[in-house]
């Protein structure tokens, strides 16, 4: 058997949008379903919104999000969740690094960390959700 992880992303409403731009940053093509597909909305207002959504970039990351309802209790918390990136490449990690820090808050630039990472830093991105990404640190 095996097991695979997927970070999956709630949001209200910018599910596509969010999927959309991580998709552009790591690569992969978003697939979609709405309510709209699922004739889950009887009063048209979440039609265009996601039912699910995901994407497998080339590299590896998976993600998955929906547009929680609005019927439904959403409350996004602070810090109840990162989504840690970590590459060998740090011209990449630093190209996505920036991307996602653009109209967001950076919390930790990227430089090296005390535990041997050359490059490690954090950010909230503009959609509110936390990412923490590094360059491994040299095994030995």
């Amino acid at each position: 058997m095996t097991v695979t992880t997927t970070t999956h992303l709630n949001f209200r409403g910018q599910a596509r949008e969010a999927l959309e731009t991580y998709a552009s940053i790591f690569g992969g093509q978003v697939q979609a379903f709405t309510y709209g597909d699922a004739h889950n909305d009887a009063d048209g207002a979440v039609a265009d919104q996601l039912m699910w959504g995901g994407f497998d970039s080339p590299n590896g990351l998976r993600l998955m999000a929906f547009d929680v309802p609005p019927g439904r209790p959403f409350e996004r918390g602070t810090d109840a969740v990162f989504v840690s990136v970590r590459g060998d490449d740090p011209e990449e990690i630093t190209r996505c690094f920036e991307v996602l820090a653009d109209g967001g808050h950076v919390r930790t630039p990227l430089g090296p960390a005390p535990w041997g990472s050359p490059l490690y830093g954090m950010l909230d991105d503009r959609f509110g959700i936390t990412w923490v990404m590094d360059v491994q640190a040299a095994q030995g």
